[in-house]
């Protein structure tokens, strides 16, 4: 991320850098100020002025130990126009101006017009850093925006004119932002987030990185945010390989992808590639390119995904699928930086960070001299393993509802709600296929209700744990447990009995008691289900 600071005024400004720093996340920081020329003078005057001023502005970089900063100072007639112009040349992502009350001049303008109509995402700054900063960030075309604070944070939803105050700090500041930007609402949505997470900073950066684009991640488990909070910590490093581990279906990509919008590499390209699913003879092409000529077909030069995701994340998927033969490859381009194409005879250096998922062990693989050793050390620098789905039971109702909002949007249907049965059925199920399963099997209730509710038998939760070896030899017989004394008739007169109770009783209990809807499941008119109520003794329940 790119972040512009419009430094007015160096001493009150100057302080601005620590906060632009914080929110750049390890992209360039631009200190931009400019010389306003007024009357006869002419621009050629001023640039003595404007060297002081660059001068300046470096001496507060250098000080503030900002690494990623540097000076850009024009001379103009009107201020503002050529901050607009310095954030369209430097398609910078962020704005971060100091604030003034309304109606005070900044830059030739006010903080009213530099809100109404923005060159980028604007971030107002209130206080100094040794003070509580609040931050807003109102931006155009209904996306979220941010307001952080080291005691406090929010967010504002801008649309047009109007923006939505989701949180904020102060009842000072709100005041403030309510006289400035004038029709607003009120949601605690985000300071309920803030709660619960405790940590602003991190907030704030989630939110900035779902504005770019990473993926939202659902959970409330305490393994889960710890692999967030890991994740953030490996988004700090820039070169750092991280290896994600996890069962089929966990997100493992989703969390590489997160990791790469977090990161200082978000501008850069994320290029992931499934080792398993492409043959053996074909993927150390994929992975390093190739030359014209290098094998029959190969009619002109193909850069690989290591050259593709120069700057960027390289995400290689099933990792542990990997062939021995092409494990001492990866093991070389990780080391040196640099590789060759298939037919090529000059090394190719790039600037990559590779993840690398697996539901394998690789430990074990390493024993069984699968996995080569050196590899499984230097992928697993920063190892990431996420928990899955049957071991975080109160996130799956949580998971459950966010899919059932997203496909009730997608197929324009009115919202739906989880009958209780339905939530304990999720509850109790293993969930083998961990959020990919829970995630299609949602969408098949979605479009399979009818009503404004989705229910257990809607669910088709087909698969269950099979029984353990021990467990299935100590397994009675299930016949044995039925009564096959007495004629033909009688013995089968007996098991349809019981048979016709046990199912009337798992309808009412899907249908949550409700009569008509548990006749409705059995395809019975509601006639024949009351009969049967009376005839094997149910009308009570």
């Amino acid at each position: 991320m790119k972040v512009i600071v419009a430094v007015a005024d160096p001493e009150r400004d100057g302080p601005l850098l620590e906060t632009a720093d914080a929110l750049a996340n390890g992209g360039e920081v631009v200190l931009a100020s400019v010389i306003e020329v007024t009357g006869d003078d002419t621009l050629a005057s001023a640039q003595p002025e404007a060297r002081g001023r660059r001068r300046m502005l470096d001496a507060l970089a250098a000080q503030a130990g900002s690494r990623h900063a540097r000076s850009l100072v024009t001379v103009a007639r009107v201020g503002w126009e050529a901050i607009r112009d310095a954030c369209a040349s430097e398609r910078a992502d962020l704005l971060v101006v100091g604030w003034r009350r309304p109606g005070w001049d900044l830059l030739g303008t006010t903080i009213e017009e530099i809100l109404r109509d923005p060159p980028c995402d604007v971030a107002v700054v209130k206080g100094q850093p040794a003070r509580a900063r609040r931050i807003l960030v109102p931006v155009r075309g209904g996306r979220y925006a941010q307001l952080a604070a080291r005691v406090g944070i929010g967010l504002a939803k801008a649309d047009g004119a109007s923006v939505t105050l989701l949180h904020v700090a102060d009842r000072e500041h709100r005041t403030s932002l309510y006289q400035l930007l004038g029709d607003h609402a009120y949601d605690d949505r985000v300071e309920r987030l803030v709660t619960r997470s405790g940590d602003p900073v991190r907030v704030i950066k989630e939110e900035l990185a779902q504005r770019r684009g990473a993926p939202q991640i659902i959970g409330e488990d305490p393994r889960l945010k710890q692999v967030s909070q890991a994740l953030h910590r490996a988004a700090t490093t820039d070169n750092t390989t991280v290896l994600i581990e996890g069962e089929s279906g966990t997100g493992k990509e989703l969390f590489a992808r997160a990791l790469h919008v977090l990161s200082a590499r978000a501008d850069g390209p994320f290029v992931a590639i499934n080792c398993a699913a492409i043959p053996e003879n074909l993927l150390e092409s994929e992975l390093f390119g190739y030359e014209k000529g290098a094998f029959t077909g190969a009619a002109g030069r193909k850069p690989g995904r290591f050259e593709l995701a120069h700057r960027g994340t390289l995400f290689l998927d099933e990792i542990g699928d990997l062939p021995l033969g092409l494990q001492a490859k990866i093991l070389r381009a990780l080391e040196e930086k640099s590789f060759d194409r298939v037919g090529g005879t000059v090394p190719l250096c790039v600037d990559v960070r590779v993840v690398a998922a697996t539901n394998r062990g690789l430990k074990a693989a390493v024993a069984a001299r699968q996995f080569r050793e050196d590899l499984y050390f230097r992928l697993s620098v920063f190892p990431i393993t996420i928990p899955p789905l049957r071991e975080r039971p109160d996130d799956i109702t949580l998971l459950a509802r966010y899919f059932i909002d997203k496909y009730c949007r997608d197929m324009n249907k009115k919202p739906l709600t989880l009958a209780p049965s339905a939530e304990q059925a999720m509850k109790d199920y293993p969930w083998p296929g961990n959020v990919r399963e829970l995630q299609n099997c949602v969408e098949r209730a979605v479009i399979l209700s009818e009503g404004d509710t989705i229910r257990a038998s809607q669910l088709s939760l087909t698969f269950r744990a099979a029984p353990s070896a021990a467990g299935a030899a100590e397994e009675p017989n299930p016949w044995g447990a039925i009564d096959l004394s007495g004629s033909l008739a009688e013995a089968t007169k007996r098991i349809v009995a019981d048979v016709e109770r046990r199912k009337i009783e798992q309808a009412l209990k899907e249908a949550d008691g409700n009569r008509l809807r548990a006749a409705e499941l059995l395809q019975i008119s509601q006639k024949a289900f009351l009969s049967k109520l009376k005839e094997h003794g149910l009308e009570t329940n």
